[in-house]
């Protein structure tokens, strides 16, 4: 699980944010939201449904999508767009860069405030009203750079 969270704990988050906005805690919601949290790297809607089918066999990728899609507004995960195929979605919303491997796609989380604050705060100084950022760092991963130099 994500951090030192239980499933008990994140499914409270999931049904604590449903009721604020007066939604239904359904099943498939809870597990989706459970699969995220569940796993620390990244996940995609088809990974998402590939870890979630034994448990709900029934349940299709659009369903996944629009699940997805409700968690993230109600700002229990992130959207990632890597640029390089397809968007990965992250249970760890609170702000942080990530860093992607141009040649495996290896997807990392990159601690502390991300140099998008800056740009945060220039934006809002400009009038505008920011609500998220995000900062991708694109070059090789440990094993992909080692492979070039021993090449």
């Amino acid at each position: 699980m994500t951090g030192s969270s239980t499933q008990s704990e994140i499914d409270q988050r999931l049904v604590a944010a449903l009721r604020r906005r007066n939604l239904r805690v359904t099943s498939q919601r809870l597990v989706i939201h459970r699969a995220l949290c569940s796993r620390i790297q990244h996940m995609t809607a088809e990974q998402v449904l590939g870890a979630i089918s034994p448990s709900l066999p029934g349940v299709s990728l659009p369903t996944v999508y629009a699940t997805l899609e409700l968690l993230e507004t109600l700002g229990l995960v992130r959207r990632l767009a890597t640029g390089s195929g397809a968007v990965l979605f992250d249970s760890r919303v609170q702000q942080h860069a990530h860093t992607v491997c141009r040649q495996c796609g290896a997807t990392s989380d990159l601690d502390g405030a991300p140099a998008s604050n800056r740009a945060f705060a220039r934006a809002a100084d400009a009038g505008f009203a920011p609500d998220h950022a995000q900062l991708v760092i694109w070059g090789l991963c440990p094993a992909c750079a080692a492979q070039v130099r021993a090449a």
